[in-house]
């Protein structure tokens, strides 16, 4: 079952028409914030009806399986659900820069990028625009697309929205990244993530199961975690590693990222306002180690990325 099964069997559309009603009271992720976007009112995310975008184009700066050699069609939304102090995309996340566009137009942007040879469709922060992507999906579908779809995400997500995508998304690249309430409510405003988070990747992973790649190392499904390890040990890393270990598997893939810096307000927040030191680093990947979790990526302190 793929989204193309769903098209011709009317279900796309039936989902299109659930997540669109959510939209009136939005609950479409773990705020609730209950306002009418419909109407254009705006929550946490601060995103009306339309989708908004900042870029639509080739990336070849993922992971291996995601970026292949053709490169990865990356669509970046506009806004997010959190609201995360070190964001080093804030001006798209939390500034709001971008351009508001039809649900038509995101469909043609899809078939470019497909015309392009993109090994697939890339996501970036999509959870608060879900109805309009299904939207754009019901729309390219007819015309020829037929490119995987990425939902990379911040992982602080809803199940009742994720079984809007069983079938449709075919590789899950979400971020785990406290297992902290106090992590998460101080740098991120996203109350109860670590629970819901874990909640939404086993969710992933049931739809999804295990990364699968094709003969040229391209994923075509499964579940790659990301996890960004923080300054003082305020990601919780080796309590992260080891629930994936205990409750995902040893085989999980999983992107270990060294790439932090203290960008938009981290310069002036305690304990989060300098550079990922090697020491704190050196900790994860040992714990990637202890955990038995071979799969995946590390990245030097320079950001040069290796096997694990």
């Amino acid at each position: 079952m793929n989204y193309i099964d769903l098209y011709n069997s009317g279900e796309l559309y039936r989902r299109i028409k659930t997540a669109y009603n959510r939209l009136a009271s939005c609950d479409l992720c773990p705020h609730d914030c209950g306002v009418n976007r419909l109407k254009g009112e705006t929550g946490i995310c601060r995103s009306g009806f339309k989708p908004r975008i900042a870029s639509a184009n080739l990336h070849r700066g993922e992971e291996p399986p995601i970026s292949g050699t053709n490169g990865s069609g990356t669509i970046f939304f506009s806004g997010c659900s959190l609201n995360c102090r070190f964001c080093q995309n804030f001006p798209i996340s939390q500034l709001g820069n971008g351009e508001d566009i039809s649900c038509r137009e995101l469909a043609v942007r899809m078939l470019k990028l497909q015309k392009l040879r993109a090994h697939n469709i890339n996501l970036v922060t999509p959870t608060h625009f879900l109805p309009q992507i299904l939207a754009a999906l019901w729309l390219a579908v007819p015309q020829g697309f037929s490119l995987p779809l990425v939902w990379n995400s911040s992982g602080y997500e809803k199940l009742d929205a994720l079984l809007l995508l069983e079938d449709i998304v075919s590789i899950y690249l979400p971020d785990m990244k406290y297992s902290a309430e106090d992590s998460s409510i101080e740098i991120s405003s996203a109350p109860g993530y670590s629970a819901i988070n874990r909640q939404a990747v086993l969710e992933m992973f049931r739809q999804s199961g295990h990364l699968q790649v094709d003969e040229n190392g391209i994923a075509q499904k499964g579940l790659i975690i990301r996890h960004l390890v923080l300054p003082e040990g305020k990601a919780g890393s080796s309590d992260t590693l080891r629930w994936i270990a205990e409750n995902i598997g040893r085989e999980s893939h999983i992107a270990l990222m060294s790439q932090y810096f203290p960008a938009g307000e981290a310069t002036h927040t305690a304990g989060i306002n300098r550079p990922l030191n090697q020491e704190e680093y050196g900790a994860a990947t040992a714990a990637l180690a202890e955990n038995g979790l071979e799969n995946g990526w590390i990245q030097e302190l320079e950001e040069e990325r290796g096997a694990v």
